[in-house]
């Protein structure tokens, strides 16, 4: 199995510094995958950023095709949650929230009314970041990244 990796969809991405601070203390290799429709700086040490072809979802694409059950998927697209999840990856929002087998369901008929109420004019987006969310993504990712190490190392029998 392979070792565990951070996928990021990176083009929204409010927590790049979080994942990177993680990343170096566990040894992950980290990949940002952008479109390329807005900048990103360039990261350092075991972290390579993926600049897809322009077009709707080519980043979505690029990472649940990559998606392996070691990996884990940072992102607030929740149909991408859902075609990483189908593919055994961890899944994280970028407020902390895990994407699991058990909620995705949920959270895409939850996405589909919000939509239909923005269409209405009603309803907003999120709310901001906050602090407490950064703290709670760290969290979330510290114990996501723990869990990978476990799997990887119950497939390899170590």
């Amino acid at each position: 199995m392979n070792a565990p990796r951070f996928l990021v969809d990176a083009d929204a991405c409010p927590v790049r510094d979080e994942i990177l601070r993680v990343a170096g203390r566990m040894g992950f290799e980290t990949i940002f995958v952008s479109n390329g429709s807005r900048p990103i700086r360039p990261p350092g040490g075991n972290t390579r950023i993926v600049i897809v072809t322009d077009g709707a979802d080519k980043a979505d694409d690029w990472i649940a095709e990559q998606a392996t059950p070691t990996d884990i998927c940072l992102t607030n697209d929740i149909p991408l949650a859902a075609r990483c999840i189908a593919k055994g990856a961890f899944c994280l929002s970028f407020k902390g929230h895990p994407w699991t087998e058990n909620n995705i369901g949920a959270a895409l008929a939850g996405r589909e009314v919000a939509r239909h109420l923005r269409e209405m004019g009603m309803g907003g987006g999120p709310p901001p970041m906050a602090q407490a969310d950064r703290s709670r993504f760290l969290n979330a990712l510290d114990a996501a990244a723990q869990a990978a190490l476990r799997r990887a190392r119950d497939a390899t029998g170590l």
